[in-house]
């Protein structure tokens, strides 16, 4: 029977958030933010308790478990506070100003985030988790609730002026650029600042917890191409096999773990996240063109496997995120201990697990608190699957046979167990990431399913998503009533790009420079460049904020960098170039401070370091030799490239890109153009010759 029937329900039972439903039936009185928990903190002089989390965060669980579902915790913050829950998904705006006061005030962030703010939303206090009881020198809820209502009843005047100054600093680190020009040393840095973090032994950077970090990959990829430095793909290549072979990847339905909680990829933190399935794909995608390993194309597919298969919203967008928890316990849909494989498997199939995936009776899965074993064992592999074949004396094509047969056994099984919770909105930025790696999959394994995939998401969000020139954020039970922000427009535009030089179909590239437009016109600084994360006519929080960093996923500015290139570099609009160098030199300040930061960003500013080029294909895309063409080109990896297509039998085929308007094929054979500088080479019919110069 469900519990919460007998509960009464608060505010957020009318949210369509699936974060805030999830509180819906605390015991906290909760607000959904808006101008009536506000008014309310007015009228009764009481500070702002304001929680920030989302669906799948672990600990966001932990602290509703401890605190927010208990009795004597929430009659406290009923009484002392107006209590405010944000989905951090659902509005990143306000997450960004908060985890940026956090960041200010402890030197740290996280979620949960948890921030006392003044009635006129301005912050005093920020942390993350807290305990219900004061341990191990960690205040908990109660203790702190009481010691801020106090300090707010006695000490009002210095909350005022603590409130003041952070929100004076906020301005400050949004407002406060300094402009200039970056050089390719900046570039030389920050390799060195990753290679300086590199592991040798597991790959990946730093220690423990390890996130893949997939736009620090695509930034070596870069530097091997273009500066020709063969450690930088050495570190690419020692992370994504080891991540693929650790318990960071989920071995029998498929996609990647949020990250490692050790240095070895074993332990994850369970949760899945849509961009980083997305960001993975582009990552593992690239580096099988740079390197025709086959072994990434099987991964790509693969996390595209548990996409389309676990994420896909009937009507074609892409769902956030699956939990780490489920019946309350982390890990537990993923994990197996080695009574439930004696009774799945045939005793020679269980011989194989034990040895494939490090199978123990005892199990190889630590309980956090105690470091005791569990009796459940995480699947991981400690070798490629050609030195597992080789040890094991069969053939790689034999092996794998036998793993898949194991792995579809288990996976039936496993389908039968409780799920983890599926948030289950759509959102635009973290689809328009989906569509990125859909194309570039589709054009690298020509792959038609792909590609049509990607169309359907591109449809469903300018059919739901989209009204009088403007994207909405979140898509859920028809709901759109959020507005769009930056990276909305910048990744789906981003995507827009990538599909149009999948399928070319000119309506993409249209698309992607009409959201341009508006993107300049509503969300640009006219005073310091780069780009606002909100638009010009949105009033709801303190500060207009903008976003440099390159987090978990690369930043909107750090895209719009990309974007603006390729842009350019199909319609050669010079006010798009403008505004490029504008880019570059709003960013200066944040480089010179930290080159690291902004690998996405100088990723993209490499593009105009180097020759960038062009290339235009004449042709039929129904024919067979300009299919072949198109194909040669799919398969190498050329990330300071576009590519267009011009169809003889179409004069409407590509509206922008004008300059390509007198090339012709010759001899009525498929033909290449490869242009660079503003100039280009002779038109080329020979396919080897194309190869050739394209991986010279």
């Amino acid at each position: 029977m469900d519990t919460s029937i007998k509960k009464k329900s608060n505010r957020l039972i009318t949210e369509k958030s699936p974060y805030l439903l999830q509180h819906a039936y605390n015991p906290v009185n909760w607000y959904p933010w808006g101008d009536e928990a506000f008014k309310k903190a007015e009228a009764e002089n009481k500070p702002i308790f304001l929680s920030i989390g989302y669906s799948t965060c672990h600990w966001c669980h932990v602290m509703e478990k401890e605190s927010f579902e208990d009795e004597e915790v929430a009659s406290l913050m009923n009484e002392l506070f107006v209590s405010i829950k944000v989905d951090r998904e659902e509005r990143p705006d306000i997450d960004n100003i908060y985890m940026m006061v956090c960041q200010l005030m402890t030197g740290s962030g996280g979620w949960p985030l948890t921030v006392c703010l003044m009635p006129d939303k301005k912050p005093f206090f920020a942390g993350t988790y807290f305990p219900k009881h004061s341990r191990y020198g960690r205040i908990g809820m109660m203790d702190l609730l009481k010691r801020i209502s106090e300090l707010w009843s006695t000490k009002k005047e210095d909350v005022i002026e603590t409130s003041a100054n952070i929100t004076e600093l906020l301005n400050q680190v949004s407002n406060n650029v300094k402009t200039g020009e970056i050089d390719k040393a900046e570039i030389q840095k920050a390799f060195e600042q990753l290679s300086s973090r590199f592991d040798e032994e597991y790959g990946g950077f730093g220690s423990a917890p390890k996130f893949p970090s997939p736009h620090n990959l695509l930034f070596l990829l870069n530097c091997w191409k273009n500066i020709k430095n063969d450690k930088a793909l050495y570190m690419v290549e020692k992370t994504l096999i080891p991540m693929r072979l650790g318990g960071i990847y989920d071995h029998i339905g498929f996609g990647f773990h949020r990250y490692s909680t050790d240095r070895h990829w074993f332990v994850p933190h369970f949760e899945k996240m849509l961009y980083d399935q997305a960001m993975l794909t582009i990552a593992y995608t690239e580096t099988y063109q740079a390197t025709k390993n086959q072994e990434y194309k099987v991964i790509a597919n693969e996390i595209l496997t548990y996409v389309l298969r676990d994420m896909r919203d009937s009507l074609g967008g892409f769902y956030s995120a699956e939990d780490a928890d489920s019946e309350g316990v982390e890990g537990k849909f993923y994990v197996w201990s080695y009574t439930e494989l004696k009774e799945v498997l045939s005793q020679e199939e269980l011989n194989l697990a034990i040895k494939l995936f490090n199978v123990s009776e005892e199990g190889n899965y630590l309980e956090e608190a105690t470091r005791e074993k569990t009796g459940e064992n995480i699947l991981f592999l400690n070798k490629a699957s050609s030195i597992l074949a080789s040890d094991m004396g069969l053939s790689v094509v034999d092996l794998k046979g036998k793993i898949e047969l194991i792995r579809e056994k288990l996976f039936n099984i496993r389908k039968k167990r409780i799920h983890p919770y599926k948030d289950d909105k759509i959102l635009v930025s973290w689809n328009g990431l989906m569509i990125v790696a859909l194309s570039k999959a589709a054009r690298a394994f020509n792959n038609e399913e792909y590609s049509k995939c990607a169309q359907v998401a591109v449809d469903f969000i300018f059919s739901h998503m989209y009204k009088d020139g403007k994207l909405s954020h979140r898509y859920r039970d028809n709901d759109v009533s959020i507005e769009g922000h930056l990276d909305d427009y910048v990744f789906l535009i981003w995507g827009l790009i990538e599909l149009y030089q999948t399928t070319f179909e000119s309506k993409y590239l249209e698309k992607a420079m009409e959201l341009n437009n508006y993107l300049l016109k509503h969300f640009w600084d006219s005073n310091n460049g780069g780009f606002f994360f909100t638009h010009d006519e949105f009033k709801d929080n303190i500060v207009r904020q903008k976003e440099f960093y390159d987090g978990a996923i690369p930043s909107g500015n750090s895209i719009c960098m990309l974007n603006l290139f390729k842009l350019y570099q199909l319609t050669l609009d010079i006010n798009l170039k403008q505004y490029l160098e504008k880019l570059e030199q709003a960013f200066y300040s944040y480089i010179k401070q930290s080159p690291v930061s902004h690998t996405c960003f100088l990723t993209g500013l490499d593009c105009v370091f180097n020759s960038a080029s062009e290339i235009i294909v004449i042709g039929d895309p129904k024919k067979e030799d300009t299919k072949l063409m198109l194909q040669s080109i799919n398969e190498q990896y050329l990330p300071n490239s576009v590519i267009a297509l011009k169809n003889p039998n179409d004069g409407e085929s590509l509206k922008f890109v004008k300059y390509i308007d007198s090339m012709k094929s010759i001899d009525g054979k498929a033909t290449a153009y490869i242009c660079q500088n503003g100039k280009c080479n002779q038109p080329i019919t020979d396919i080897v010759h194309l190869y050739q110069l394209l991986t010279c």
